[in-house]
């Protein structure tokens, strides 16, 4: 069905670009290895639009195009070029010519390339893709390393003594069967074990890294273990201890966090005139960070796991992986590739509800008004660092204009809205402070992370914000 006028001016109206939609100017003619480039890229992204004539700022003008007069002939063109067939039009519009490309998505398991280059987007750009995103692409439609076997042959009690079923069904919540039979029913209705007909079992490797009274007794899943590593100042110069966690996550994930509790520096506060310690940073962000370092690692990364790294003014925790969501889209963005882990994590209460967990660190780390947490990508690791207490003063510019930007994204997830204000009272500073927050909110705003909201006007009294993606 060919594409209307009216759906034009739909995709206009949306408040920003995607990853399936693209518009450009192209009044004249459009550069033909750029248009071979975005086709590329949007189809490794599933697919969508490109649309030519159309400003790409709001309020997306119409300029009307006179690239590609004929556009069965572009069209042949591209399926020589880049090897698959994208769909052309030209639409007539009101305000003036607009050609579509009309763009499919790469096969499942398969991604495209330009030139030798698998491109995707990043913001209003084309990049290459990353390697996790390529590996992540070509195991689509492969076994899930999580289902696959770990141990096989397996009686009824070697299943009782390789997992910890008593903590599993702590965890549920469930009373425990008085029958083994009832124990390894609920665990193959949870798909942690199978059954092979023939009286005996093989535990998958989620079922081991979940629930192993000992992950050394899992020798393909025993190097995921959470490794633990504790420093004497603020650098990695002095190591002061090791540990490597021996329990399956869902099991050891309580002593995992306390034990870290138990590692991290004291701070002394001071609050009304009294003196009184305490830790570097609320249990609670510990919680959510580790759970969120095991759920989100990539399995397929070889050597590597969850790393815990404690100094005196800092925690820094990491997994292996790229994250499939930018870590700017942290607080308000959610896709896992361990849905399964996750859930399970989830049911055991290991962690927080789909999507909650950052939003749940960012708006404690404000209460307690400490730096903004750091999430950062190295190479094949996410990493999330989290400060100790530190004075407003002391805060270099890149410090501010992230806890700028959190908290203006996290106030838009609530419903709610960033103002000097607010700003002022996550970094706990008197009303006479409005100024210097003032110029944090600028810096914010100079760096694109947070931008005005126009719906109230240019009005200082009732100025708010949003972070930019908003």
């Amino acid at each position: 069905m060919p594409t209307t006028p009216k759906q034009i001016d739909l995709w206009r109206s949306l408040p920003k670009e995607h990853q399936q939609l693209e518009f450009k100017e192209a009044k004249a003619q459009y550069d033909t290895r750029k248009l071979c480039g975005y086709c590329v890229g949007i189809a490794n992204e599933g697919g969508g639009q490109l649309l030519l004539g159309i400003e790409d700022q709001h309020p997306r003008k119409i300029v009307g195009s006179q690239a590609f007069p004929d556009t069965n002939a572009i069209a042949q063109k591209l399926f020589e070029w880049i090897g698959f067939r994208v769909d052309v039009e030209a639409v007539d519009h009101p305000d003036g010519r607009v050609v579509i490309f009309h763009i499919p998505s790469r096969p499942r398991g398969t991604a495209y390339h330009y030139e030798g280059k698998y491109l995707m987007r990043s913001g209003e750009e084309l990049v290459p893709m990353s390697e996790d995103r390529l590996r992540a692409i070509f195991a689509e439609g492969q076994p899930d390393w999580l289902e696959e076997p770990s141990k096989i042959r397996l009686s009824g009690p070697d299943i009782v003594d390789l997992l910890d079923t008593q903590t599993y069904f702590e965890l549920r919540k469930l009373a425990y069967p008085t029958a083994q039979k009832g124990v390894l029913e609920r665990l193959e209705q949870d798909r942690l074990i199978e059954h092979d007909g023939a009286g005996r079992f093989t535990i998958k490797r989620l079922g081991a890294l979940l629930l192993a009274k000992r992950l050394s007794d899992f020798a393909d899943v025993a190097r995921k273990a959470a490794r633990v590593v504790v420093y004497s100042g603020s650098s990695k110069v002095n190591t002061k201890l090791e540990q490597t966690g021996s329990r399956g996550y869902a099991v050891g994930f309580q002593g995992l966090v306390q034990f870290v509790m138990a590692q991290l520096p004291q701070n002394e506060v001071i609050e009304d005139a009294l003196r009184r310690e305490q830790k570097l940073v609320p249990e609670i962000v510990i919680r959510e960070l580790v759970a969120n370092a095991l759920i989100h690692q990539d399995f397929l990364v070889t050597g590597a796991s969850v790393m815990i790294e404690v100094y005196d003014d800092r925690i820094e925790i990491s997994n292996p992986g790229e994250p499939i969501v930018p870590v700017e889209r942290f607080i308000d963005g959610y896709q896992s590739r361990n849905e399964r882990l996750a859930d399970l994590m989830r049911r055991m209460g290991a962690c927080e509800e789909k999507s909650s967990g950052i939003d749940k660190v960012v708006g404690t780390v404000e209460a307690f008004q400490l730096p903004a947490p750091d999430f950062t990508i190295t190479h094949k690791r996410t990493v999330a660092v989290v400060y100790g207490h530190r004075q407003f003063e002391t805060m270099a510019r890149a410090d501010r204009t992230r806890a700028c930007y959190q908290h203006a994204a996290l106030k838009h997830v609530m419903r709610q809205h960033m103002t000097n204000k607010s700003l002022r009272e996550r970094f706990g500073l008197s009303d006479d402070k409005s100024t210097v927050v003032s110029q944090v909110i600028a810096a914010a705003i100079e760096e694109k992370l947070i931008k005005p909201d126009e719906s109230v006007g240019e009005s200082r009294r009732l100025a708010r914000y949003l972070p930019f993606w908003a």
